[in-house]
Parts: structure tokens; sequence; C-alpha cells
């Protein structure tokens, strides 16, 4: 590792060891990331030069609170597969008007699958000339793309790409949809799959979990419970979930569209939810022990954190070090702290990603 790059995580390990000290929690689990190329995800600019031709760009705040352009023509944070394409797919864009005419944002989605989706954002009308076009670039590429328009989005093939993270000794497969939540660094995420799974152990009792998103977590940790009941709202993210869940053959996975305050509503028997009905979940044939929850950065609710207190096992994966340490003062009443791992997602930015496994006192 260089340095600089050691340097940064140093801080992060002092900054959360220190915050957290009060829980009196293990020695500090930490899971480094690579220095370069791991990021799976990039959004640029894209500037249009007054003599022709345009560049990726980003914005630098000057010492008087102004934005700077900076042309970027690579970015070594990004995946391999993301800097490699980025002056490819430049060449293709200038050489089309079709493509390059009003075009102000590209966003790449990248995978260690080898897929890639790239979304042009333009701040004109498509007409129907722009798909051919679109398409013929997507196939010198071997890319997929998408295009915006205010109020519209062109798909040409699919507006997901399929991600393949290795846990243990499997892989699993995952559909990413354009503009859904994934974990931007993935080879940090498979360290983070890999940790929950341990902390899981092996139970023969049945796991709930809030907040599963596309059931990233969801998968791999099926194969330490009998059973397991995720909860999700967004739409998108539940559609993805059940397709992960058929593709990789799982079979003891239940998918309820609920926010976690309408499951802690449904769990303690305050309202029926005609969803629970429609999917053919009953909440009282599960025998649970277990909660994993990996929540938005507002952290979680008083009433969740009330149903999560009457758990066995809390097993809390956060991006917030600030709402997990203020979800801890009510959590640590009844759980004590004996696992506590940092997760460097986000290197050279001051966001953490942090895990901790809680064991009823």
């Amino acid at each position: 590792m260089t340095s600089s790059y050691q340097q940064q995580l140093d801080a992060k390990v002092e900054r959360i060891s220190a915050q957290f000290a009060e829980f009196n929690p293990p020695s500090l689990e930490v899971f480094a990331s690579a220095e370069k190329n791991f990021r799976m995800r990039a959004e640029f600019r894209i500037w249009h030069r007054k003599e022709g031709g345009m560049f990726y760009a980003m914005f630098e705040r000057t010492e008087d609170d102004k934005k700077k352009v900076i042309e970027v023509e690579q970015f070594p944070i990004a995946d391999k597969s993301i800097n490699d394409l980025m002056p490819k797919l430049l060449q293709a864009l200038e050489a089309n008007p079709l493509l390059s005419e009003r075009l102000f944002q590209v966003d790449f989605l990248a995978t260690l699958s080898g897929e890639m989706l790239v979304s042009l954002l333009y701040h004109r009308k498509l007409e129907e000339n722009w798909e051919p076009a679109a398409k013929a670039a997507a196939q010198e590429l071997n890319i997929q793309i998408i295009g915006r328009c205010r109020g519209k989005k062109f798909v040409l093939e699919n507006e997901h790409v399929v991600e393949e993270l290795q846990v243990f000794d499997r892989t699993y497969k995952y559909k990413q949809i354009e503009n859904s939540f994934t974990q931007p660094n993935a080879k940090v995420c498979e360290k983070m799959l890999e940790w929950a799974c341990n902390a899981a152990e092996q139970s023969d009792k049945d796991l709930l979990e809030l907040y599963c998103g596309n059931g990233n977590f969801t998968l791999p940790l099926a194969a330490r419970f009998n059973r397991v009941l995720a909860t999700e709202l967004a739409k998108s993210s539940v559609y993805a979930a059940q397709w992960n869940i058929e593709q990789n053959g799982v079979d003891n996975i239940q998918v309820a569209r609920l926010s976690a305050e309408d499951f802690t509503s449904a769990y303690n028997g305050e309202r029926e939810f005609r969803r629970l009905q429609e999917a053919n979940i009953d909440i009282s044939s599960y025998d649970f022990d277990t909660v994993f929850v990996d929540p938005p950065r507002a952290g979680i609710d008083d009433e969740t954190l009330k149903l999560l207190q009457r758990f066995e096992r809390i097993i809390y994966i956060s991006c917030n070090p600030d709402t997990l340490h203020d979800n801890l003062q009510t959590l640590a009443k009844t759980h004590k702290v004996t696992k506590f791992a940092l997760f460097d997602q986000f290197p050279y930015t001051h966001h953490v990603e942090s895990g901790v496994m809680l064991e009823k006192i």
C-alpha cells in the first residue's frame, strides 16, 4: 500500500475506534480496499468546447467557493474497464452528432463479471434516429446503453447488468438495475458478505432481514439459516431480489415489499398487510433468532429498534457511523457488541462502512 492510502485508512481506524469505545467492542477488524481501480460506478459531466469536441468533466471548489471545471482523461479510482472505455466511448460520441448533441452527462456502471452499462443524459428530446446510432455504438463497444432526456428513458436492450460476486467458494449472480443502489466497491463488498456470513455462523432457526435491497446480503446469508424473510420497500429492488433468488437457485427466501416500520407493525400484530397475504407470507410460521439490517444513512427508527431488541442476535451493517452510534445507545441496553468491523468502501473520503454483531446480554 502507498503511504497516502495507509495514512487515510489509519485515520479512519483511529476515528472509529475512539467513537465506539464506550460500547467496549472487541478489536476492530479492518478490511482495506485496493488503492486504485476499486470503484464500479462513475459519473461525469460532458463539457463541450467552443471550437468543437468535448471532454469528461468534474468540478472543483475554488477558494472563493466557485466551481472550477476539471478535464478528466482517466479516473484512477474507477475500475479498469471504465478507464479503458472512457476514450473509446468519447471518440464514438464525438463522431456522431446524433449522440453528442446537447449530451451533458455520462454514467458508467461496471461489473466484475465484465458487463458494462452506460447512461447518456441529454438536454434535448431524443428522436427516433437516436436509437440506431446508439445501438451501433453499443455493439461496437460491447456495452449496454441507455438514453435519458427530460421525463423519458430509452432502453436499447437491457436496463441492467449482471454482477458476479465470490463469497467463499460460491459465485452469486446479481441483477444490478440502472439508477438503483449497488455497493460501489465490489471487492470490499465481497469481504463484507463473508464477514456477515461468519458473524451469522450456522443456525437451525430463521433470519429476518430488513432493508434487503436487491438481496446482496440475503443470498449468501440464506445458506446459514433454515429460512429467510427479507423486507424491502423499493419496487425495483424487490424485483431484482426475486430475479436474483431464482437465478441463484436459492429456495429458502421470501421477500416482503414492506418498509421496516410497516413490518414492525405487522410483526407486532397491529396491522394486517395485503401484500403479505398476496405473497403467501405467514410471519407467525417463522422461528427467528437473528436479524440482519443494512439501513439507509438515516439509521433505524425508534419502533424498529425496539423490534431488534427482541432478537438473540443482531448483525448491523452501516454506511453512517454517526447513526450507528446513535442506534447503539438503544441496542446496547439489551445487547453487547461481540464483533466490530470497518470496511473501506470509500477510500480517500471521510465515509466509512462498518459492521457490528450484537448478542443479547
